[in-house]
């Protein structure tokens, strides 16, 4: 029987007699569950949120515009394969039929007292083009422009450290055993915003060519980054390359035309206008330019030169959305690795195992080749110097005997790829837990916190030059496991700690400095706040201060006598509090979080494998963490295992709206059902 069938979990199954049909049920599906979530990405996409939620989304709205993401998306559909084009319209097909009965479910329509709009086919390209525009490296090269400017180029050193929003995935694979007859697993968990719903969608997908089960993002068909279709299996994490570029820009006007400064003397710019309409107030109009290198996305309030992003999927005007259907339909790792050279962007580590033993990473997407100095900041787009070169880095493909870890980390295969990379201590972390045996749940949830730095600083802080309640508070830090449990007071006080000492960094003489209002657009205060990117990178400028002529020991010990004369900080699990992401514009929405920190306390921390991330000195609060776990067993398929932060359903009040929450807070995964007898038929879903 076709059609949608359900598991306790609410999680959706669905099986059809062709391709095209399956792409139709899963876009239905998608709209029926996640209506409100897969409507506001599409705004994003097109720059027009504010029209829908208000002014406090202008910023975003003329970023896209300016960006030119819907543009991009238009563009990557029309160079679509034709198999790929009619699978992607049959996914908007099915949106389209969803979407009117979904939204009537999901309260954040009425709130805001609008209805869903159509989709058009290249929708669901932009929808992705949103989830990783912000995703990769651009933002931190504002951020290393701006401390280049106040403390001097030599200090961005300081901060090399994957961004705000880049890191903490891992992935592992463990190879089979060819005497048991046992083959490889592949587990892992991404690690993004944690955004309410969830960023990913547990899906079965089943038609006669293939049966595949993974994680869908909402609004895209297919299964991009996550799957199991029985003889092989896939997980990505952020391969931390740098693949897009900033150009500084010098603009002329002559009348209506705007002429950009090149390498051979003034040319024409793109330039048109464009009105964003904003709910409760007047339309905005938006200039957008695009110069020879790409779209202008800001502008440098210091020099006055225009900022522009030149990104692969632009100017190849594709975004690796043909690589989807050969992705389903594989069967081996030579065919996932085929099928990802037609990937784009992000650019992604992925491990990949099949039922036969093979094992192999690798790296998938477009790096340019190009001058080393566009990895660190904005350069002049005037100067030849800094052009593209045509060419990109060559797909990579490593073999993999033993286990295989990825944790955004600098590996020999990403190495030259990219500047910004996550700590070694993670896959450090995994690789040591694997060999004694751990099993993939207790990986998940390890809460051991290196911390080499930072505690090293506590070693050499002498108690002899410390108050009695700062001296007993250094003893139990230095004498404390490192594990960043939730019941852990010991966990709290060294949290509490770190954030004193991130503060008083922020004051201190050598980093002030830093406080100079920021030339760029307040859409990348994330990445341009020094209290946040001092909290990010932590190791870095307590390692490096003395570079810029300050002593790290006596910030620490004021640090320490802060906390020592404040009220007890008290466990972990009572400041590390859930703080998922979301528009807020329905009030059963904040209800529900409300009572899922009631429910919930969260173990880990941002270097743990269990990377529940947080920035010390602004909140412990958690925005960041697993947005997904999942076990793929190629043994038995059935003792596959996943979990997601909040449920199978967008709406607030649903049974399946936040029924995984447990789980996930718990470390434990739901089973992947893959007996359709074991399943709920949905009455009414049948393929038509």
């Amino acid at each position: 029987m076709t059609g949608v069938h359900r598991d306790r979990w609410g999680i959706p199954h669905l099986r059809a007699d062709t391709v095209d049909d399956l792409a139709r049920l899963q876009g239905r599906v998608a709209a029926l569950d996640r209506a409100w979530q897969i409507e506001v990405e599409r705004w994003r996409s097109e720059g027009r949120l504010a029209e829908h939620v208000g002014p406090a989304e202008l910023g975003w709205d003329r970023f896209a515009r300016r960006a030119r993401l819907d543009d991009t998306a238009r563009r990557c559909f029309d160079r679509l394969a034709p198999a790929t084009r009619r699978w992607v319209g049959a996914y908007v097909d099915g949106v389209n039929e969803g979407l009117a009965e979904g939204a009537a479910a999901a309260p954040e329509f009425a709130a805001v007292g609008c209805a869903p709009g159509a989709w058009r086919p290249w929708s669901p390209l932009g929808v992705f083009l949103v989830q990783h525009v912000l995703f990769s490296t651009f933002p931190n090269k504002l951020w290393h422009a701006h401390v280049a400017g106040t403390l001097g180029p030599a200090a961005t050193g300081l901060f090399a450290v994957e961004g705000p929003g880049g890191s903490g995935s891992n992935a592992w694979a463990v190879p089979g055993d060819p005497v048991t007859g046992r083959a490889p697993v592949v587990a892992g968990d991404p690690h993004r915003v944690l955004e309410l719903p969830g960023i990913y969608q547990q899906v079965r997908l089943a038609c006669p060519e293939f049966d595949v089960f993974g994680l869908a993002f909402p609004g895209v068909p297919g299964l991009p980054h996550f799957g199991h279709a029985g003889e092989v299996a896939w997980a990505v994490t952020n391969a931390m390359a740098d693949y897009q570029d900033l150009y500084r820009e010098r603009l002329r006007r002559d009348g209506d035309r705007v002429l950009v400064r090149d390498g051979d003397g003034w040319v024409p710019a793109h330039r048109h206008v464009e009105r964003i309409a904003v709910r409760g107030d007047e339309p905005e109009s938006v200039e957008v330019i695009e110069t020879p290198r790409g779209p202008v996305v800001d502008h440098d309030r210091g020099t006055g030169e225009a900022i522009s992003l030149r990104a692969p999927a632009r100017v190849e005007a594709r975004l690796g959305f043909d690589a989807l259907l050969p992705l389903l339909r594989a069967r081996s790792v030579d065919d996932v690795a085929e099928a990802l050279r037609d990937w784009v962007e992000p650019v992604n580590s992925v491990l990949v195992a099949d039922r036969r033993g093979a094992v192999a990473q690798l790296v998938a997407g477009l790096v340019p080749i190009r001058d080393e100095r566009c990895r660190r900041e904005p350069v002049p787009g005037w100067d030849p110097r800094y052009r593209w070169r045509g060419d990109y880095a060559p797909p990579r493909r490593t073999r993999v005997d033993g286990v295989a870890v990825c944790a955004n980390d600098r590996r020999a295969d990403t190495a030259d790829l990219g500047a910004d990379f996550a700590p070694p201590h993670r896959a450090r972390r995994i690789r040591a837990l694997l060999a004694d045996g751990a099993g993939p749940e207790a990986v998940h949830t390890d809460t051991r916190l290196e911390a080499a730095t930072l505690r090293g600083v506590l070693d050499r802080l002498h108690p002899d030059g410390l108050g009695a309640p700062a001296r007993r508070l250094r003893d139990r830090l230095v004498a404390w496991d490192g594990r960043m449990r939730a019941d852990s007071t010991d966990a709290g006080a060294f949290a509490a700690w770190r954030a004193a000492l991130a503060r008083r960094l922020h004051e201190h003489p050598s980093l002030r400095p830093l406080h100079a209002p920021s030339a760029f657009d307040g859409l990348f205060a994330p990445w341009t706040d020094p209290l946040s990117r001092i909290g990010h990178a932590l190791d870095g400028v307590v390692a490096g201060l003395h570079r810029l002529g300050g002593d790290v020991d006596p910030v620490a010990a004021a640090a320490l006598e802060d906390v020592a004369a404040g009220d007890p900080p008290g466990p972990w699990g009572r400041r590390h509090l859930l703080h998922p992401v979301h528009l807020g514009v329905a009030p059963a929405v904040g209800a529900a979080v409300e009572a899922m920190r009631a429910r919930v306390a969260l173990p880990g921390d941002t270097e743990c494998v269990l990377a529940t991330s947080s920035v010390p000195g602004v909140s412990d609060a958690c925005w960041r963490g697993p947005v997904a776990r999942y076990v793929w067993d190629l043994t038995d398929r059935a003792q596959s295992r996943w979990v997601v932060p909040f449920g199978a359903s967008g709406r607030p009040g649903d049974v399946h709206f936040d029924d995984q929450l447990p789980l996930w807070a718990g470390g434990a995964l739901a089973p992947v059902v893959t007996d359709w007898r074991e399943l709920t038929p949905e009455p009414g879903a049948e393929t038509p």
